[in-house]
């Protein structure tokens, strides 16, 4: 077993140097070359100030040189932080005063971030500027400290670390409900004991060829990275800008002779409705797997019946708990839209609990809160022990094996068959006309209805006595698609009436947000123009 997540590649690089580890385009890295440019980059690190624990943030896409740049942040004993090279300066700025980060790390497709950060670190402060790239820069304001070029002359040779596994390996930022981010800080403990169930459980080998998909600012990227640099295997990054084009992911993965594919389920469900999978296609590919959101059955039989004989693993967790804390993976295609998928069971060193309000275990079947214990638990937020505390609580339920667990804010119930089953956020349960309602459980109906490629269905409050008004966004597939008042009928048989949704939008795609998540507050701000226009 690993003590240091770079101690993988390292290791690959001294079995197999020749070996490509990863690859974007024409670009490419074998495990030598990954090895030495991350060392060069510890180097260069340590040469400018940085310390043991010393956050070091990145703004870089994704690129070889994001991944060795990763690297060589833990190889100089420093916890790493990117941020959306195409975020927006301020929720930047949020995040390197959060961390405390003294140096921030960039290629030129940051720029115009880098420029409005270096100005505003001029009144608040130094921060040191490390551009990954080599040449000179373009439309600069500023003189970084170092570039690729300095650090292209400096040892390659291994450096001797001072981290241990229960050190940070990174903090990634996520919305706060105060509207600041917050950090939540990762050991190498963390990730190693996913990874190694990961690794084991997908039977990753050298010979894989796995998809580079994720957002590096999205905790699943880890996934991406170190499941395949732990096994010696190839990782494919695909380029952001085919997020936007389902007929080009296709073509990627066909192209690339991908053997896993991981990615959210806005993803599937985006080449689901574009019917860019063929029947039998992807010969390569041997597993399809997702995390992050429900993927509604339909799309799920999509993929199902279009590629036969390959496995499809549902994973779920948040990023409190390190990429994912259970799995079920699927043993045959569903019969009906209607069935319930369950993000099934805790992986090695886990434990889920379904909880009511009390901390008591609830039976089979009811609906209570989702409770996380085990090997991937956070440490915490960064510098947040108030939020921190209300959270990740002691476990005074008298089930379980783990002492300390955390809150998802998840709402699941434990089925007949010992398998667990989202049942929606604790946040989403509104009181409308005087009823308590889940709207997962709304949302859940409406994927059973064939013809509905996406749909949210959100609250939007007013000052009426009604309280939340029920609102659904949808996407339809095919012409004119369904209309509100057909999926009004087909829901009536399926819910009560105080269930149903009041208001209707249709859209061309739903809005998502930076981790490929559907963005319900933007949906909820539609709504809410919406009622703004009608009322002018």
């Amino acid at each position: 077993m690993s003590q240091l997540l770079q101690a993988w590649p390292e290791r690959h690089a001294q079995r197999s140097p020749e070996h490509t580890a990863v690859v974007l385009g024409a670009d490419r890295l074998s495990y030598a070359e990954l090895d030495s440019t991350s060392n060069r980059i510890a180097r260069a690190l340590k040469a400018n100030g940085c310390r043991k624990g010393d956050r070091i943030c990145f703004s870089i896409p994704k690129s070889p040189v994001s991944l060795a740049t990763i690297l060589g942040i833990l190889k100089a004993d420093c916890i790493y932080t990117p941020i959306d090279p195409a975020g927006p300066a301020r929720r930047a700025g949020e995040i390197l005063a959060a961390c405390g980060c003294s140096m921030l790390l960039f290629t030129d497709a940051a720029l115009p971030l880098v420029n409005e950060l270096a100005a505003d670190a001029q009144r608040r402060g130094a921060l040191v500027l490390g551009r990954m790239e080599r040449g000179s820069a373009k439309g600069s304001a500023f003189a970084p400290a170092f570039s690729l070029d300095e650090i292209d002359t400096l040892p390659s040779g291994r450096l001797q670390s001072k981290n241990s596994s229960g050190d940070p390996a990174y903090i990634l930022f996520t919305s706060g409900s105060t509207g600041k981010p917050k950090g939540v800080v990762i050991t190498h403990a963390n990730v190693i004991a996913f990874i190694d169930w990961a690794v084991r459980y997908f039977s990753i080998q050298m010979t894989d060829r796995n998809s580079g998909h994720i957002p590096l600012y999205f905790d699943l990227s880890v996934f991406d990275m170190f499941g395949s640099l732990a096994a010696g295997a190839e990782l494919h990054l695909i380029p952001a800008e085919y997020n936007l084009f389902p007929n080009k992911l296709a073509e990627f993965i066909r192209s690339s002779e991908l053997t896993q594919w991981f990615t959210v389920p806005s993803t599937l469900n985006l080449m689901a409705r574009f019917d860019v999978v063929r029947h039998n296609d992807f010969p390569s590919v041997k597993r399809v797997v997702w995390c992050g959101e429900v993927l509604p059955t339909p799309s799920l039989k999509y993929w199902m019946t279009r590629l036969p004989a390959r496995s499809f693993t549902n994973l779920y967790g948040p990023t409190e708990a390190t990429i994912a804390s259970s799995y079920y993976t699927i043993p045959e295609c569903p019969a009906s839209e209607k069935t319930e998928i369950p993000i099934g069971v805790p992986c090695d060193g886990e434990s889920l609990l379904v909880l009511d309000a009390q901390m008591k275990e609830l039976p089979p079947g009811e609906i209570g809160d989702l409770y996380i214990g085990g090997v991937g638990l956070s440490p915490g937020y960064w510098n947040d022990p108030a939020r921190t505390a209300e959270v990740f609580v002691r476990n005074t339920s008298g089930s379980g094996p783990h002492e300390r667990i955390y809150r998802t804010g998840d709402l699941a119930k434990k089925g007949s068959d010992g398998l667990i089953y989202f049942a929606g956020r604790a946040d989403t349960q509104i009181k409308s006309r005087g009823y308590r309602i889940e709207l997962g459980e709304i949302e859940s109906a409406l994927h059973t209805i064939p013809a509905l490629v996406e749909s949210a269905v959100v609250a939007v409050t007013g000052d009426g006595f009604e309280g939340a008004t029920i609102c659904c966004a949808f996407v339809s597939g095919g012409g004119e698609g369904v209309t509100p008042l057909q999926l009004r009928k087909h829901l009536s048989e399926l819910l009560p009436d105080y269930m149903l949704p009041s208001r209707w939008m249709r859209m061309d795609q739903l809005p998502k947000n930076a981790n490929g998540k559907i963005d319900r507050p933007a949906i909820v701000e539609s709504f809410r123009q919406e009622s703004l226009m009608m009322a002018k």
